[in-house]
Parts: C-alpha cells; structure tokens; sequence
C-alpha cells in the first residue's frame, strides 16, 4: 500500500509539472506571436560588403529615420498603411541620398512578410520568425543588412549613431514582451518547440484545405 501511495503522489506531481510546463509553454508562445504581429521592422540591404557599399547603406538608413515617415502613426495598423502609401517617396529619398555620394545604385522598397534569424539590436534581442517589415533593396542588395524596430519607433538618431528608444519600448511592448527582447536566453528552447507546433498545426490545416479543394472539384466535375 504504501508503495502504491507513493506512485500516486510520485504520478501526479509528474503530471502537475507537465501540466504547468505546458502551460507556461502556451503562454509564452503566445506573447512570441503577440511580439510578432506588432512591430513594424526597417530592414535595409546593401548592394554588397564593400566598404563604400556599406557606408552608403547606413546613411540611407539615416535618411529614411531623419525623414520622420511614422512619426504620426497612431498604430501599427496606421503605420503600414503609410508605409506602403509612401514606398516610391522612399525610393526617390534613397536614391536622392545615394546620388549625394555619386551613386546611382538602383532602389527598391516594399512592404514584405519576411523570416528573420534572431537578430540583436542594442539592448533588444528579437527572436526569430516572421514579422512584417519596410525592405530597402540597394542595388543588387547582395551585402550584409541593418534593422531595427520602426513601429513602435524605436530607432532614434543620434548623430552618427542609431539608439534604441527606452521611454516607446517601455510604454508599448507588455512586461512579457520586454522580458522576451532582454532575456532570450530564457524562451529560445521553447520557443523552438511553440514553432515546431505550429508548424505541425499549419502543415494539417493546409492538408485538410487541400483535401476539401479536391474534394470540391471531383463533385463539380461529376
């Protein structure tokens, strides 16, 4: 009796510590996603990793910050939504900047969903995944690239220097979120498994959608 006492007590605190993990595990995935769907990322390309290549890169980053192009956006919603109504004003700003040091590099900006690497900018770490992002393509855009964080604004100028701005960080992301951007090394492992998950769930409703498109045409084409 007494050893099957002790199984049970054994079994469920092995159950109460999965239950919890789990837990945990579901609401951390689900600030990732939270941190995801938030932000608005600057993300300009250099047409390669020349010297000269990678200065133009930054004083095109400076040009596009200085010009204040979200500075009156209210949300992230509003924020895209200038972005992409300004994409040629980008262009002609960058190409404008890039003539300036007798380059004449073709530009492209566009509003895009992109997978990112986990990437450290200042302070913040964002982790990997996909997030909406301004894309800046300078040339063959084939050099290393620089971000940061434009929605909330979180790239300041400063001189020659881009700082992350502490006051907008603190008043928009949750106390989780900041958590997640100082301290990735607590998530990594679980966020892997959050995205490992999803991708699992995608990958069957993708399926399932496929199944049920088939399924249609075969009764339409009866």
């Amino acid at each position: 009796m007494k050893k099957y006492g002790l199984f049970i007590l054994t079994s469920g605190l092995i159950l109460a510590i999965l239950i919890s993990n789990v837990s945990t595990l579901i609401k951390d995935g689900m600030a990732l996603d939270g941190l995801r769907e938030n932000v608005l990322r600057l993300h300009v390309l250099a047409n390669s990793d020349s010297e000269y290549d990678q200065m133009l890169k930054l004083k095109v980053r400076d040009a596009v910050l200085a010009s204040g192009l979200l500075k009156k956006a209210e949300s992230l919603e509003d924020a895209e939504e200038t972005a992409e109504r300004r994409l040629d004003d980008i262009e002609i700003l960058a190409e404008i900047t890039l003539d300036e040091y007798g380059c004449h590099y073709p530009v492209r900006a566009s509003l895009e969903d992109i997978d990112f690497d986990e990437r450290v900018y200042g302070d913040i770490t964002m982790p990997e995944g996909r997030y909406k992002a301004l894309r800046i393509e300078i040339g063959n855009a084939a050099g290393h690239n620089w971000w940061c964080v434009m929605y909330p604004p979180l790239c300041i100028p400063c001189a020659c220097e881009v700082t992350d701005d502490k006051e907008t960080e603190n008043s928009y992301f949750t106390e989780k979120e900041l958590d997640i951007i100082h301290k990735p090394q607590k998530y990594r492992v679980r966020f892997k498994i959050w995205d490992k998950i999803q991708e699992i769930i995608n990958k069957k409703e993708d399926k399932k959608h496929d199944d049920t498109v088939k399924s249609d045409k075969k009764n339409n084409n009866a």
